[in-house]
């Protein structure tokens, strides 16, 4: 028999699907703010990310100024965030647990750095890309996935 009484497990019950809607309200939120600021910074915009890129060739140097106020918010909002006893919509944080660099993780972030300099795209703007109809991003975004895919696969132990 439980704990509980039936009044206090359909407490627990709303607050779960209180904090699941809220979170996916959260979430719809932030990445309509996410997209809205990649595409008013350029970044959906593959040439300009590649410009950006090409430090040996025609560097254009805007997205230093995106990259800047990013990392300004991100450390800020990190700060006040780890004030918090837990996040707004789960019980607990769920922080990467691994803290050394390993082969793995390097081949890893090689290849998504080869992949976003030569297609321009990075998960973000792929998606924004496809939504706004941009084929190539639905191919680089596809690419993405089989990446992701594969990855997992050769994760399994």
């Amino acid at each position: 028999m439980s704990a509980h009484t039936a009044s206090e497990r359909n407490t627990v019950c709303m607050m779960d699907r209180c904090r699941t809607r809220a979170g996916i309200g959260i979430a719809l939120l932030a990445g309509l703010l996410f997209g809205a600021g990649l595409i008013l910074s350029g970044m959906t915009d593959p040439t300009v990310v590649l410009g950006f890129l090409d430090v040996a060739g025609a560097w254009d140097p805007s997205l230093v100024f995106v990259m800047g106020g990013a990392v300004g918010v991100t450390l800020v909002g990190f700060r006040l965030v780890a004030r918090r006893p837990a996040p707004l919509c789960d019980v607990q944080f769920h922080l990467p647990q691994k803290r050394t660099l390993d082969a793995r993780l390097l081949i890893g972030a090689a290849m998504f750095g080869v992949g976003w300099g030569l297609s321009g795209y990075c998960p973000g703007p792929a998606l924004t890309g496809l939504l706004a109809g941009n084929a190539e991003a639905g191919i680089v975004l596809a690419a993405m996935l089989a990446g992701a895919w594969l990855q997992r696969q050769t994760n399994r132990g």
